[in-house]
């Protein structure tokens, strides 16, 4: 059983940065794969980030260069680094966590996840 909690979320001119934070409770955080998703108004959930358990990383052709996931297991918290942020990034970012055994196969998906944060909104003005 996993809560999550995210933050970090805020205003930002074109090309800034922000620094998501996804805080998690639960005594195996360590056995989960955890994911960033975002849904931006009138459009579909859509897949940013994914981290293993042992640190594999991948990203969403959209940000791959610009944002940076990350994991601290001993804080039980994930985190998104987002820069050279973009009017177009605007949206609730949720982060997401599973244990799901077909993670490196499906972790794109959003069905895949088990347990889901409330999200944060990211808004990024021209």
């Amino acid at each position: 059983q996993v809560q999550l909690v995210e933050s970090g979320g805020g205003l930002v001119q074109a090309g800034g940065s922000l620094r998501l934070a996804c805080a998690a409770s639960g005594r195996t955080f360590s056995r989960y794969a955890l994911g960033w998703f975002r849904q931006a108004p009138g459009k579909e959930r859509e897949f940013v980030a994914a981290i293993s358990w042992s640190g594999s990383t991948y990203y969403g052709d959209s940000v791959k260069g610009r944002f940076t996931i990350s994991r601290d297991n001993a804080k039980n918290t994930v985190y998104l680094q987002m820069n050279s942020l973009k009017p177009e990034d605007t949206a609730v970012y949720y982060c997401a966590a599973t244990i799901s055994s077909s993670w490196y196969l499906l972790f794109a998906r959003s069905g895949l996840y088990d347990y889901w944060g409330q999200g944060t909104q990211v808004t990024v003005s021209s």
